[in-house]
C-alpha cells in the first residue's frame, strides 16, 4: 500500500481502539459506584463483576498508547514526552486501580478495605476526567511547538518544546474538562447498564442500578449535547497540499459534511444510546439488554469522532502556540516500511478479538449471585 493508505489504515486502527477503550471504561464508571452498594454482599459483587474486566480495559490503553507510538510516533513524543505531568497522573490512576485490585482482600492488609475502595473511586474519577482531558486537547489544541530540525543540534535534540506547565495547564480548560465530565458520567452510565446486566436480579440491587443509569444517563445527555457544539462551532486545522496549516471555522462540523458517511455512522450511534437508556426506563423487566444497545452507540460514536479529527487534511493536535506546529497523520507519521511491517502485524487482531470475546462470554455466561461470592475463593 502507498504511505497515505498506510496512513489512513492506521488511523482507523486508532479509532477503533479508542472507541473500544470508552466503551470499557464503564469499568472505571462501576468503581464511582461502590458507595452506593447496600451492605458488604453487594458491594463484593459489584468489585467482583468490574474484576473479570478491569484488565481488559488497562490493556486497551496500553495498546491505544502502543498503535500510536508505533504508528504515530511524533505525536507520542509531543504529548507523552511533553505533557507529561498529565500523562503521569492518568497513568499513576490507573496504576493504584491495579493495586486495590490486588491487595483489598490481601490477610492482613494494614490499610483495610475501606481504603483501596476509595483508591478504586479515585481511579474511576480522575482516570476518567483526565483521558477526557487527554482527548480534549485533540480536538481544541494544546500549548507546543515542533522544530524537527532540532534533530541535529547536538545541544538540544529536542524535536518537540513544551509549556513551562508541561500538561498542567490542559486541567484548567473548561472545554477539555467538558469532555472529561462527559466521559465520567457516560462511564457511569455504561456501569450501572452493566450491573444490570451482570448481577443477580435482586429487586434493591435493579432498582438502584436503574436510578443510577436514570440519573447519570440525564446528565451525560446533556454535557454530550454542550461537548458537541463546542466541538461543532470550533475552529480546527488543515493541512494544504504545499503542506501548510490553515486555521478553518467549523472544520469539524465541515468534516461531518464532507465525509457523510461518519454523520450517518456517529447518529446511529447516538440514537443507539437514547435508545437504551428510553428502552430500560420503559421495559423495567428487560433491564439486561441495555448494555448491548449503549455499548454498540458509544463505539459507534467515538469512532467517528476520531474519524473526521484525524482524515480530511485535519490536524490531529493542534498547537495554541504555533499554527504550523500542528499535527497530521501526513506529518506525524512513521515511514512507509515501518507502518507495512506493523500492517502485517495487525492481522493478529481480529485473533486477539475474539479471544477477548470468549473470555467474556464465558465469565458472564451466568449472573454474579451473594452465594457465589460468598463461597468463591477468588475475590477481589
Amino acid at each position: 500500500m502507498e504511505l497515505q493508505c498506510l496512513q489512513s489504515y492506521w488511523w482507523l486502527i486508532i479509532s477503533i481502539l479508542a472507541a473500544v477503550l470508552v466503551f470499557l471504561l464503564f469499568v472505571q464508571g462501576g468503581q464511582t459506584l461502590l458507595y452506593r452498594a447496600n451492605g458488604v454482599t453487594m458491594r463484593q459483587m459489584m468489585i467482583n463483576s468490574l474484576g473479570r474486566k478491569w484488565e481488559i480495559t488497562y490493556t486497551t490503553l496500553v495498546l491505544f498508547g502502543g498503535a500510536f507510538f508505533a504508528a504515530f510516533p511524533l505525536f507520542y513524543s509531543t504529548s507523552f514526552g511533553g505533557a507529561y505531568w498529565l500523562w503521569s497522573l492518568i497513568l499513576l490512576s490507573f496504576v493504584i486501580q491495579a493495586f486495590s485490585y490486588e491487595f483489598r482482600r490481601k490477610p492482613g492488609n494494614l490499610f483495610g478495605r475501606r481504603f483501596y475502595d476509595g483508591l478504586l473511586f479515585l481511579n474511576g474519577s480522575v482516570g476518567c476526567v483526565l483521558l477526557g482531558v487527554a482527548v480534549g486537547t485533540m480536538f481544541f489544541g494544546a500549548e507546543f511547538t515542533v522544530a524537527k530540525g532540532n534533530i541535529v543540534d547536538a545541544q538540544a535534540p529536542i524535536i518537540s518544546v513544551w509549556s513551562d506547565t508541561h500538561g498542567i495547564e490542559a486541567i484548567f480548560s473548561l472545554r477539555n474538562l467538558l469532555v472529561g465530565f462527559t466521559v465520567l458520567f457516560l462511564a457511569r452510565m455504561q456501569a450501572a447498564f452493566y450491573f444490570l446486566n451482570n448481577l443477580d436480579g435482586d429487586p434493591v440491587i435493579m432498582s438502584k442500578n436503574r436510578r443510577s443509569m436514570m440519573i447519570n444517563g440525564g446528565i451525560f445527555v446533556v454535557l454530550f449535547l454542550v461537548m458537541m457544539s463546542f466541538i461543532l462551532a470550533a475552529t480546527g486545522y488543515e493541512q494544504q497540499a504545499d503542506g501548510t496549516i490553515m486555521a478553518v471555522k467549523y472544520k469539524y462540523f465541515y468534516n461531518f459534511v464532507d465525509m457523510w458517511w461518519f454523520a450517518i455512522i456517529f447518529l446511529i450511534g447516538v440514537v443507539s444510546v437514547l435508545y437504551a437508556i428510553i428502552y430500560t426506563i420503559l421495559t423495567p423487566e428487560h433491564n439486561s439488554r441495555g448494555i448491548w444497545f449503549s455499548g454498540a452507540g458509544t463505539v459507534l460514536v467515538i469512532f467517528s469522532l476520531f474519524c473526521i479529527l484525524g482524515f480530511n487534511g485535519t490536524a490531529y493536535y493542534p498547537s495554541l502556540l504555533d499554527q504550523q506546529s500542528s499535527l497530521t497523520i501526513a506529518n506525524s507519521s512513521s515511514s512507509e516500511y515501518t507502518l507495512t511491517v506493523m500492517s502485517w502485524v495487525s492481522l493478529a487482531v481480529p485473533f486477539v478479538i475474539a479471544y477477548i470475546a470468549y473470555v467474556w462470554r464465558k465469565f458472564d455466561s451466568t449472573p454474579i449471585t451473594p452465594e457465589e461470592v460468598n463461597e468463591d475463593d477468588h475475590l477481589y
